[in-house]
């Protein structure tokens, strides 16, 4: 069985260079997402997260030249929500692509609702990127 997906993506002028180093490093989560308050290292490529949701764990794929940031957030209740997150090149520019795959126990109304969130998320990403 496949779950539902929604693709979501902004292009933002800053190379794929630019944009893959921030916002895959985790120590800027706070400044882009707006749900995340605070992080701290936990291993190379699992960290701690203050959230909205409480307390989390994001684990991180390997740094890489082909712009993927998928991580893992494991939740509070212990539910491990995989994320896929790509970075591309766009002409001089770059695109951010997001896939949110709805959970089993989510409704349509509360997956628009997050897709929403994301989408202000990157856009966030974006206006500091094109400072």
């Amino acid at each position: 069985m496949t779950s539902q997906t929604i693709t979501i993506s902004i292009s933002i002028h800053n190379s794929k260079e630019k944009v893959y180093e921030f916002a895959s490093n985790p120590e800027n989560f706070p400044k882009w997402l707006a749900f995340i308050q605070s992080v701290s290292k936990k291993s190379d490529r699992v960290w701690n997260a203050e959230s909205d949701l409480g307390k989390i764990e994001i684990e991180l794929s390997p740094e890489n030249e082909f712009g993927i940031i998928d991580h893992k957030v494991k939740l509070p209740d212990g539910t491990k929500v995989y994320n896929p997150l790509r970075v591309i090149e766009n002409g001089e520019g770059s695109e951010v692509i997001f896939t949110l795959f709805k959970m089993p126990n989510k409704t349509d109304e509360e997956v628009n609702a997050d897709s929403e969130l994301v989408k202000a998320d990157l856009k966030t990403l974006k206006d500091i990127l094109e400072k």
